[in-house]
């Protein structure tokens, strides 16, 4: 009897093991269902809220989304998307600490082009002027230049070409600040070695032809006629029809004056001041 007792009980115990590692799935399954639709609901809020422009909040709602969940594919979107809410209410410290973040946690996202395109975004955006901290424009140039080389298939790739050949007119522009503040203070070494780099670095931007005419214009104060030469004969063969090679050509030709009559001179300022009252 008793043997009978314990095989039937141990009969029971095998049921109810068995039964458990049966449900055991099932509960793990419904709970893992209930967790990811908490955090679409969540995601769906910061979305809504992203879409009425409550750009704060809605970057809380996407961290709390990518806690929920942080396993799924939704935690490096809901990451992403908190930084460019931050970035969309110009939090930009908030936004590229978020996406350090996120670079660090999800090496191997498929939205990493993104998230170093957002982060060039942030630095171009906190870019001042010429006479300001160049810090951002540096990191900003540096960002654009690695979606350049490492994705140059996206999407991203073109707008960061855009954006680097601004930076490069800035740059120089930069320097064409300081070499003009050395020129006013006579300082004309200084002044000519900043002007020459604009020659050397900045080629295309818009600056390299006051550059060439200042550095004929210092030259020539200076008595190094043949090297004020050099510089006007480069000026003239690249932009022969400027008005800064104009102002080169008077400092050789003093009496020089354009050959376009004053009434026509005249007319030219009307035909301006009629365009300038389009944008009043």
């Amino acid at each position: 009897m008793i043997k009978y007792y314990n095989s039937f009980f141990f009969l029971i115990i095998i049921l109810f093991l068995f039964s458990c590692s049966k449900e055991e799935p099932q509960i793990k399954n419904i709970k893992k269902k209930s967790q990811e639709l908490e955090m679409t609901i969540v995601y769906n809020e910061a979305f809504e809220k992203l879409k009425v422009n409550d750009t704060y909040n809605a970057a809380q709602k996407f961290l709390e989304a990518e806690l929920l969940f942080p396993q799924s594919d939704w935690a490096p979107k809901s990451a992403i998307m908190a930084s460019y809410s931050y970035y969309i209410q110009n939090y930009y410290s908030e936004a590229l600490s978020n996406l350090d973040r996120y670079l660090k946690t999800y090496p191997n996202d498929k939205r990493i082009p993104y998230a170093h395109y957002l982060i060039a975004i942030c630095y171009y955006e906190m870019i001042e002027d010429e006479k300001r901290d160049m810090e951002p424009l540096i990191r900003a140039k540096k960002k654009f230049e690695l979606i350049l080389k490492e994705y140059p298939n996206t999407d991203f790739a073109l707008d960061s070409k855009f954006k680097l050949d601004l930076i490069e007119d800035i740059l120089a522009s930069k320097e064409m600040y300081l070499a003009r503040h050395y020129q006013k203070k006579n300082k004309w070494i200084a002044a000519v070695n900043r002007y020459k780099y604009v020659v050397d670095e900045y080629e295309q931007t818009i600056f390299v032809e006051e550059a060439l005419h200042r550095l004929v214009e210092i030259n020539y104060k200076m008595g190094l006629i043949d090297e004020s030469k050099k510089y006007a004969s480069l000026l003239g063969y690249n932009y022969l029809s400027s008005d800064w090679y104009k102002k080169s050509y008077k400092v050789f030709n003093k009496d020089y004056n354009d050959d376009i009559p004053k009434e026509i001179k005249k007319n030219k300022k009307g035909v301006i001041a009629k365009f300038k009252d389009l944008f009043d």
